[in-house]
């Protein structure tokens, strides 16, 4: 299994941030983790053809349906014609800002793998359910509703994104890490057997490179979704480099 560094830039950049993809490529061309950046759609395409083979580049949602009359919206198969392998799906920004549940994950899930696209699939518990000690059946839950039973290790990735630490600085014990994580593999396995094992799992929420090593060195972490570190070259390089150091 190839560990993932995973950059979500969500809805930040112009085409004048390309330049920290150049930064990126000039700094790990040929490197030993797989290194993803999804930016907003309006730069997907230059992004894809600025990228080349060292890194891939994803959307950051797709509708469930193939085409029709969705304004706004982005097609699975548009994001694959845009140069992207992967898409990012149920972020705890899509399911708060957009009423976005279970189901409809799942079904955007199913588009992405009939696209050909690899779903990075994210779960995570808000600070109330962390705090009434909810968290494993609420992950357990999203698991099992937001993944499709199509899924196995080549086509989903698992991001467990405590929605508390998201952009706030805070981020989980390495124990709560580890708790979760653990779990999550052990859930998955039961469901889907050997696959599961070769299911990625990213751990997001505030990674920086000051906290990356001490995370990355945690059972079951195959690599992180990085959001505001994502959007340097310095800042992601370094994660970068501590996730092929671990």
């Amino acid at each position: 299994m190839r560990k993932l560094a995973a950059g979500n830039w969500k809805m930040n950049g112009t085409a004048a941030e390309l330049a920290e993809v150049d930064a990126l490529v000039a700094s790990h061309g040929a490197p030993s983790v797989d290194i993803l950046l999804c930016p907003p759609a309006t730069l997907l395409s230059r992004m894809s053809d600025r990228a080349g083979d060292a890194i891939a580049t994803g959307g950051q949602d797709c509708h469930a349906n193939v085409s029709g009359a969705h304004t706004g919206d982005i097609a699975a198969d548009m994001l694959v014609d845009a140069g992207a392998g992967y898409v990012i799906l149920g972020h705890s920004e899509r399911r708060t800002d957009h009423g976005e549940t279970d189901a409809i994950v799942a079904a955007k899930s199913t588009a992405a793998y009939n696209a050909g696209l690899i779903a990075v699939i994210c779960v995570g518990e808000t600070e109330g359910q962390r705090d009434a000690g909810d968290t494993l059946n609420v992950i357990a839950a999203q698991l099992a509703n937001s993944v499709p039973d199509a899924a196995n290790g080549a086509n989903t990735v698992i991001a467990y994104e405590p929605v508390w630490a998201i952009g706030t600085g805070r981020v989980p014990t390495l124990e709560q890490i580890a708790e979760v994580h653990d779990k999550m593999r052990a859930d998955l396995v039961a469901r889907f057997g050997e696959t599961a094992k070769d299911m990625r799992l990213l751990y997001g929420g505030s990674v920086k490179p000051s906290n990356a090593d001490e995370i990355f060195a945690i059972d079951n972490v195959d690599g992180a979704l990085v959001g505001g570190a994502s959007l340097k070259a310095s800042d992601f390089s370094a994660i970068i480099t501590a996730l092929e150091n671990a």
